[in-house]
């Protein structure tokens, strides 16, 4: 396997790793494999992290904020506000700071502040509030736009090998198939049931 991180490189190296099994999944569309490789990207972001900045402009009274602006965003990590943060004795301090989280809501990412920032918090902090987020991976039609660093191509076909299995499974495929696992490249050959066990557990035992 010596191709790019484009989605049709992973696609071609995903195929290999499956040997003949990979026949059963074939259409001129590969809509399969690109499907295994997408399901493989949220644990993908649980085992490879994409810290990303973002950033909202607040409002005093007002406790909730879109991220549609954010269309990549996850999952809610910290936040820099406070930075300039006087201390409780200093003058200007604006008292506790609201308690941030993101919820998901009418079919997008939400930014919630406990109890909603007041003007003294703005006037203190200023009304831009910049926080580090979770990014969702992506696979580009490109190499570049793939978020996924090279160094763990390995990782996401193995990941994208879990699916295939499953799904081989589900179909009550008991007959044995043989392939190579994404991480070592080691030879495996069982039935699609007990591949997606051992693959599975390879892929969380990775560090």
């Amino acid at each position: 396997m010596a191709g790019t991180m484009s989605l049709e490189d992973l696609i071609a190296d995903l195929k290999e790793t499956l040997h003949d099994a990979a026949t059963v999944f074939e259409s001129d569309d590969d809509a399969a494999f690109k499907r295994f490789l997408v399901q493989a990207l949220p644990d993908m972001e649980t085992k490879r992290p994409l810290t990303r900045l973002g950033g909202v402009e607040l409002q005093a009274g007002l406790p909730r904020y879109s991220l549609a602006n954010v269309p990549d965003f996850a999952a809610y990590k910290t936040h820099l506000w406070d930075r300039c943060m006087p201390r409780p004795w200093e003058p200007g301090y604006p008292g506790a700071l609201p308690r941030v989280s993101a919820a998901r809501d009418d079919g997008q990412w939400w930014l919630l502040f406990d109890p909603a920032p007041t003007w003294k918090h703005i006037g203190a902090l200023g009304y831009s509030f910049r926080f580090w987020y979770f990014g969702r991976h992506v696979l580009g039609a490109v190499a570049e736009n793939t978020t996924i660093a090279e160094a763990d191509r390995g990782l996401l076909l193995l990941r994208a090998q879990v699916e295939a299995m499953r799904e081989l499974a589900m179909r009550n495929a008991g007959k044995p198939v043989q392939m190579r696992d994404g991480v070592s490249g080691v030879a495996r050959n069982s039935t699609p049931a007990a591949l997606y066990e051992q693959l599975l557990r390879v892929f969380k035992e990775t560090r």
